[in-house]
This record gives structure tokens, C-alpha cells and sequence, in this order.
């Protein structure tokens, strides 16, 4: 048999909840939405029908609650893929792992998770307040080779876009896909697109305040990226992440994007709060 999971690996707080986020099985829903902002939570659950269960600690918020009869969770990862590798690894003890006994379930189970978050666009057709739905995300952030070591193994896109980008040895990127159930939910209201998830705000996506980012010009690079006919959408800080950890424990995922900012025009948006609240409207409206 297994040894059980060593107490240095599995952290657990004295009641017994996972380490960061504080949850105990029992907290959460099949279906969770991530947001990014902690201040972002409330603004979901104000939607639920009930909401019956709340805790915060650190960056993590949770509110747990019932809307149209079904359980759904909304939790705050904060910002990158280094907080997505927390919560995905916690999020799936919970439902994955005796906590008690510290082994792992001989019956799995998949959990339904629903990025609802900002983006910049990479576009000029894609304006601000428009949606994107990532149909596949490629990570320059560096999270999913810990775990996958065939992410090295680069497929032909990926292998065009590093030397697109002269991504050298920055990075190594990888891409993983999004649920196909999630997806096809959503039908053909959104645009469906490549992420790009990258691992810091300013210089890992091309922004100059005082110090030189090492590739010039990133963001053009990517906006005119193509291959196949296909190009990179948008980019953000924890999709790819949520994707391949996501593929990986074998649950369901999908991010929406809202695009707060263009990058190819220079525009950002001046209502972005109420087109975020309309998306939010929307995909809770497909959760019920």
C-alpha cells in the first residue's frame, strides 16, 4: 500500500482545512470560478441565489453558495501561475485526497473551473469590453515543465513562436487547451482564441517603465504572430497555468477574458467594471 502523504507535503492548517486557502472539503462546489482580485469574489457571489459559506486568508477569498439549485464556489487566486499552482493543487486535495488519512481517493473527481478575468488585447479588431474565451493558452511563465517534462517536446507552433519571438533561453513555452464541454456551454457568443500567459505585468509583457525589456518590442512581435492562419489573441497572467494544471489532475477548465486593454492601439477601456459585471452576469447565467 501507499504510504500516506508526509506532513511537510500535504500542509494542513490545526482544524484540518488545506494550508492557504483554509478550506475543508465540505466548503467548496463541484463548480468554481477564479478571479484574480479578492475584491472581484463578492462581486460574483452577489449573484448567487444563497451563499452559506465565506473565509478569506491571505490573497484567498472564498465565498461557497447555491445558484438555480447548483453548489458553486468563487475563489481569489491573486495574480501569476506561481498562485495557481497553490490553488489547483489544493482545490484537487480537497476533493482527491482523504485529508484524514492523508491518501489519495481510489474514485476521482472532476471539477468544473471558470476563470472570469482580465485581459489586454493583441488584436486591433479587438476592442475593449469585448470577451475572449481561450481556446488554447501558451504559457511563457515556466509552471507546467515542473510537472510535465513532455511540454518540452514543442509542437510546431510553439517552436515557430519562440523563434518568432527570440525567446532564446528566456523561457521554455508549453500550451494546453480548454475544456471542450466548457467551451461548446458558451456556443458562439465570444470570441474563442490563443492566450498568451505570461509571467510578469510590465517587462514580461512589454511594458518600459525604467528598465529595458530583454526582447523589443514583445507585444508587436506577438500581435503579428501567425501560424497556420492562426494568431495570439490576448494575453494575461494565469490561464496557461489553470490550463495545464487543470489537464493534468483531470478537471474541467476554461477562462474568459475581458479585454480591459488593446495593446496593438493603445486603448483602455474607460467602463471596464461594467463590462466585467455583464460577463459576469453571463457566465453565471450558463453555470445555472
Amino acid at each position: 500500500m501507499p504510504k500516506p502523504i508526509a506532513a511537510s507535503e500535504l500542509v494542513l492548517n490545526n482544524d484540518g482545512s488545506v494550508y492557504h486557502l483554509n478550506l475543508h472539503p465540505e466548503n467548496i462546489g463541484d463548480t468554481i470560478i477564479t478571479v484574480g482580485d479578492p475584491d472581484r469574489v463578492g462581486e460574483v457571489s452577489k449573484h448567487f441565489d444563497s451563499i452559506d459559506f465565506k473565509t478569506a486568508k491571505r490573497e484567498f477569498v472564498t465565498h461557497s453558495g447555491y445558484l438555480g439549485g447548483k453548489r458553486i464556489s468563487v475563489i481569489s487566486t491573486g495574480i501569476g501561475t506561481d498562485n495557481i499552482d497553490i490553488v489547483f493543487n489544493e482545490l484537487d486535495a480537497l476533493v482527491n485526497i482523504d485529508l484524514k488519512r492523508r491518501e489519495v481517493k481510489d474514485e476521482l473527481t472532476s471539477l468544473n473551473i471558470i476563470r472570469i478575468g482580465t485581459s489586454g488585447g493583441l488584436q486591433p479588431e479587438l476592442g475593449v469590453d469585448s470577451v475572449v474565451l481561450t481556446e488554447e493558452a501558451i504559457g511563457l511563465d515556466g509552471l507546467m515543465p515542473f510537472y510535465h517534462r513532455d511540454v518540452q517536446h514543442l509542437s510546431p507552433l510553439l517552436v515557430s513562436l519562440t523563434s518568432h519571438l527570440g525567446l532564446d533561453n528566456l523561457c521554455m513555452p508549453y500550451s494546453y487547451n480548454g475544456s471542450p464541454s466548457l467551451l461548446n456551454l458558451f456556443g458562439n457568443e465570444f470570441v474563442k482564441g490563443i492566450t498568451v500567459t505570461c509571467t510578469g505585468f510590465y517587462g514580461p509583457q512589454g511594458r518600459i517603465l525604467r528598465l529595458q525589456p530583454a526582447i523589443e518590442h514583445f507585444t508587436d512581435k506577438l500581435s503579428s504572430f501567425r501560424h497556420n492562419g492562426r494568431k495570439a489573441t490576448n494575453f494575461e497572467m494565469e490561464t496557461s497555468g489553470i490550463y495545464g494544471m487543470g489537464a493534468l489532475l483531470g478537471h474541467h477548465c476554461l477562462s474568459a477574458s475581458l479585454i480591459v486593454a488593446n495593446r496593438a492601439t493603445g486603448e483602455f477601456s474607460a467602463h471596464h467594471e461594467v463590462a466585467l459585471e455583464k460577463l459576469i452576469k453571463q457566465v453565471l447565467e450558463k453555470l445555472a
